[in-house]
């Protein structure tokens, strides 16, 4: 059974190949800016492919906090609590 990180990391995944053409696989620890090489305009494309797959608004400001997959995972989940 997969978790709703699990879900959220897989659409991650999902998401950032669809904007950059290619397969991508993440894991909690896999570090958005060195390790998948997107520049900032290519995440802020994966982030609304995040919106409009999970229905929700990532606050700018609540970027700066993010990292890695995990952390964006983890920011996903609490802004889908909230909502």
């Amino acid at each position: 059974m997969q978790t709703v990180t699990d879900l959220t990391l897989h659409e991650i995944s999902r998401a950032t190949g669809k904007v950059v053409g290619r397969v991508v696989e993440v894991s909690n620890d896999t570090h958005i800016g060195r390790d998948l090489a997107v520049d900032s305009l290519t995440l802020m494309n994966i982030i609304m492919e995040l919106e409009d797959t999970f229905d929700i608004s990532i606050p700018l400001d609540r970027l700066s906090s993010v990292e890695t997959a995990g952390d964006l995972s983890a920011l996903i989940k609490d802004l889908r609590e909230k909502a």
